[in-house]
């Protein structure tokens, strides 16, 4: 009973985390005006299907088994790690605010953990805190650079030649492609953070994980992912081809790297750090910092409040199991 209860939770949190990622993996191709809404959801939520359950497997196995003693982690503890992690994340979405669903969940295992009393992995928790920090940074940086080597290629600016034209079509198919490319990355970064948990019990081999997760995700996509994908196209920057282009390349670039290294980083980090980076390039007030300053502030508070909210849980379980 309690492993069924665990499995509808985990499938619980995958959704909302198809839901949160729209914005980041086809925000830019839907708010050039490269693809309409409706194929630009269907087609994310069969690749994130894809990518959770063919390449997802060395990230999962990351949060399953190397952030805490696996060997000490109860079915108990595991909800209470998704049941907070779950919270969390379907706060941000209904504000459509972009966060990092991967910090909250690796947060809310520290939680547990601190408050289970269970071993903490503090090795493979820094080396993602430096990963989080670089990676925004880096992708605002190779935003910049990408924006401007763009408009020196194709020459963005010049709308009057029909060359130009048949350029920038040319460019919102590959904007397109780089944006589904970001969906299949999507799968296989972000769906351990909901199926993590089964390989700490046992409760999933990591083919049945990545199953059980993408189906989430798919149906997050599909049923409420329409928010954040406006507000990520439409509310922080605003963009044009070059721009939209830049941005989705260096967040699927950064996370892919990252994923080949069995680690994971945030895909709206990385996306925003590269839309930060082609407003700047752009200039001329692109980008809404007032925007910024908020999803800024969601990365700062979220960690923490996963920390508060699974150790107090965690206490509420022993006392309950006590009495």
């Amino acid at each position: 009973m309690a492993e069924a209860f665990l499995i509808l939770l985990v499938l619980a949190f995958s959704w909302i985390i198809g839901a949160h990622y729209t914005g980041a993996c086809m925000g830019m191709p839907y708010g050039s005006g490269s693809i309409r809404l409706v194929p630009a959801l269907g087609w994310m939520a069969v690749l994130a299907l894809g990518g959770a359950f063919i390449a997802s497997h060395r990230v999962e196995m990351t949060v399953g088994l190397n952030l805490v003693d696996a060997q000490r982690v109860t079915v108990a503890d595991a909800v209470v790690v998704i049941v907070s992690a779950f919270a969390l994340t379907t706060l941000y979405t209904a504000w459509r605010i972009p966060t990092s669903t991967i910090q909250i969940l690796v947060f809310c295992v520290v939680g547990m953990g601190l408050g289970s009393g269970t071993p903490i992995d503090w090795g493979t928790i820094g080396r993602l805190a430096v990963l989080w920090v670089l990676a925004p940074c880096v992708a605002v940086v190779l935003g910049y650079f990408f924006t401007h080597a763009l408009d020196r290629t194709v020459g963005f600016r010049s709308t009057g030649d029909p060359r130009s034209l048949v350029v920038l079509r040319r460019l919102g198919r590959v904007l397109v492609a780089v944006g589904l490319l970001a969906s299949w990355t999507m799968g296989a970064n972000d769906v351990s953070n909901a199926t993590g948990v089964l390989l700490m019990t046992d409760g999933a081999t990591v083919w049945t994980a990545g199953a059980i997760g993408g189906i989430g995700l798919m149906l997050g996509v599909l049923t409420w992912g329409r928010p954040l994908l406006r507000k990520v196209a439409f509310d922080i920057v605003r963009v044009d081809l070059s721009m939209a282009s830049a941005a989705q390349f260096v967040q699927a670039f950064v996370v892919l790297i990252a994923v080949g290294f069995g680690l994971f980083t945030s895909m709206n980090q990385a996306l925003i750090g590269g839309m930060m980076g082609a407003g700047i390039a752009r200039g001329n007030g692109a980008v809404d910092w007032k925007a910024i300053r908020t999803i800024v502030r969601g990365w700062a508070i979220a960690p923490i409040s996963g920390i508060v909210i699974a150790f107090a849980l965690t206490h509420l379980v022993g006392i309950w199991f006590a009495v």
